[in-house]
């Protein structure tokens, strides 16, 4: 009801405007002196004008729009509406005269056609646009004096974005006084009315000249330097710093209503959004009965939640940890609803129990993702990183090739390069047997390799913030040492989008970008807490731990890689694997799992990985 009493009030008013610019147009046309002729042939075209320009209007939609949010889309809409309409009235006007057998020639003169051309748009285009110019008055009229202070940096798309997104919240999380942008052309113009004050060099200056309270950057394709350099600045001036998300946090659904938020570290690495091509991952995913092992994990729950947008049959839930379980389930069946969900609890070095899951679901694809990955711990712990990692996982394996699954992906990290830890070294073999097992199976075993994922169980940044919120010192094992960083949506996203490009064997290597000074990001991580560096915060190098290198690699020298068609996958190239070795490997981790000694473990490690030879003597010199 509300709708109708709006579209007759709006057509009630268009058909004013239209007969007043009608008589303007014959008006302007005769210049006053309208001859009894010419005023029929008016009476005639503003009868017509007004029924077909209503019409027109409607057919186009000029009726349903919300027009306080008017843009240049709703002006050419006017423009098109109004093009069609003077031209079936001019044809009307025409075809009148043409039916009545009029004596006189019923035909708008073109120079009044023009006119009301001119005069349609000017009318109608002002109605409309009146109502953004009195949304827009109203926000300044309403909005109270004291205010922050805000300054954009990024003066393209998405700082226009961050100014009318503070408009649309009546400024009451403060007014943007100014841009500041690299791009030299555009400093002293001025961007919906907020002036270009100068570039990053210009930001102290800004602050400091309009009492800045807060900054805003808006650069979402900037690259982490050019994020960390500005956070820097900023910092200097003592302001509150906050960012817009880049397009990869709107595609991965990261982001809220909200799309300003605080400044993370995840943006000083400044990673390129993930393409995904999503019919060719819907396609092996799509109705089939998925498992994911260590689905509570960091990884395995972001799996989950990314397969669950691609509508599986069946999402089976598995893992050892009863908790994290129960939590990733609660949280698909809120948001997705509609699939299928299976949890069941189980140890994957029980073989027995795998087996029956397999042979009970009968899945078309697997992520494994279950593992003791903590390399500190795994050092102390050795036998159990091959009997969860080596055993868990040939389980799962083998489970898989009887039970004909289709795609079978398989974690692995950048830690099983020229390994010098124990975990690093079990994952490597993992990478053997899956690669030994695909060449006599129906089932496409692959394993992705990627390095540390930001925000992980046990990555170095839960560890970082607890450090900050408790006075410090933050704690780093060596200056020089660097790794390779990710996200956690972004490494799932890469995982699934390499099941779908298997064919079986390989071993994919996903893209980390440029490694990271561990020290660098701990630095970071104080500024963006408030703190400055050695100063508030101390930083302390503790030494490097056992089984810790420098640096991680992703590719032992042999390997080389294979460019994919997807830009940030690659697939290494296969090394040649003793089978016999393999088996006997396993055969005494089954036998004498938990009784193996330390010496016991690293030789046998030895016998499948010469290159651990010397790496794992030092570490277990260094112990």
């Amino acid at each position: 009801m509300l709708f109708r009493k709006r579209t007759w009030l709006l057509m009630l008013i268009d058909a004013m405007l239209i007969n007043l610019a009608a008589f303007g147009s014959f008006y302007l046309r005769f210049v006053g002196d309208i001859k009894l002729e010419d005023y029929q042939i008016y009476n005639h075209t503003a009868i017509a004008a007004t029924i077909i320009y209503i019409a027109v209007f409607y057919i186009f939609g000029l009726y349903n729009r919300l027009w306080q949010y008017a843009s240049t889309g709703e002006l050419l809409s006017i423009v098109y509406a109004v093009t069609v309409g003077t031209g079936g009235t001019a044809a009307a006007v025409y075809l009148y005269g043409v039916a009545t057998a009029a004596k006189l020639p019923f035909r708008i003169p073109n120079s009044a056609s023009v006119l009301l051309w001119f005069s349609m748009v000017l009318l109608i285009g002002g109605s409309r646009f009146i109502w953004r110019i009195l949304q827009d008055s109203r926000y300044d009229r309403h909005v109270p004096g004291s205010q922050k202070q805000v300054l954009i940096v990024g003066a393209g798309d998405a700082g226009v974005l961050a100014a009318r997104e503070l408009k649309n919240r009546n400024y009451r999380d403060g007014r943007p006084i100014g841009f500041i942008d690299d791009d030299r052309s555009k400093v002293k113009l001025k961007v919906l009315g907020i002036p270009v004050l100068g570039t990053r060099k210009d930001i102290v200056r800004a602050v400091k000249d309009h009492n800045v309270d807060e900054v805003i950057i808006a650069m979402p394709s900037a690259s982490g330097e050019s994020i960390r350099e500005i956070v820097q600045i900023c910092e200097k001036s003592g302001v509150d710093i906050k960012i817009m998300p880049g397009v990869y946090d709107i595609i991965s659904g990261d982001i809220n209503i909200n799309p300003i938020r605080q400044v993370q570290v995840e943006d000083l690495l400044g990673r390129d959004p993930v393409s995904v091509d999503l019919e060719e991952v819907a396609g092996y995913v799509s109705g089939e009965t998925v498992i994911i092992t260590g689905a509570g994990g960091s990884i395995g729950s972001e799996i989950c939640r990314q397969i669950a947008r691609f509508n599986p049959g069946k999402l089976v839930l598995l893992g050892h940890g009863e908790n994290s379980i129960f939590e990733i389930e609660q949280e698909l069946r809120a948001e997705h609803p509609g699939i299928d969900y299976i949890t069941e609890i189980l140890d994957i070095k029980d073989r027995q129990k795998v087996d029956l899951i397999f042979e009970k679901y009968k899945p078309g694809v697997v992520f494994h993702a279950a593992a003791h990955k903590h390399v500190p711990l795994m050092e102390r712990n050795p036998e159990e990183a091959l009997k969860n990692n080596v055993i868990g996982s040939q389980n799962l394996a083998e489970a898989a090739d009887k039970a004909r699954v289709k795609t079978f992906v398989s974690i692995s990290t950048d830690k099983a390069v020229n390994p010098t830890s124990v975990m690093g070294a079990s994952k490597r073999i993992v990478e053997m047997l899956i690669q030994s097992l695909d060449r006599h199976s129906q089932t496409r075993f692959v394993a992705v390799r990627f390095g540390n994922v930001l925000g992980s169980n046990g990555s170095v940044i839960p560890t970082f913030k607890r450090q900050i919120a408790k006075g410090g010192p933050v704690t780093v094992t060596h200056p020089d040492m660097v790794r390779y960083f990710m996200t956690i949506p972004e490494a799932a996203q890469l995982v699934i989008q390499a099941g779908a490009m298997a064919k079986g064997g390989e071993i994919f290597i996903l893209d980390m970008g440029k490694p990271v000074k561990i020290v660098d990001l701990a630095k970071d991580l104080i500024r963006l807490s408030g703190f400055e560096p050695d100063v508030d915060i101390k930083t302390q190098f503790t030494g490097i731990r056992p089984g810790e290198k420098l640096f991680e690699e992703l590719l032992t020298a042999e390997e080389g890689i294979t460019s994919t068609k997807h830009s940030r996958i690659f697939v290494a190239k296969p090394n040649g694997i003793d089978v016999k070795l393999l088996e006997e490997l396993t055969h005494i981790i089954r036998e004498r799992g938990s009784y193996l000694t330390r010496n016991e473990v690293i030789e046998l490690l030895q016998t499948v990985i010469p290159t651990f030879r010397k790496q794992a003597v030092k570490a277990v010199a260094n112990q």
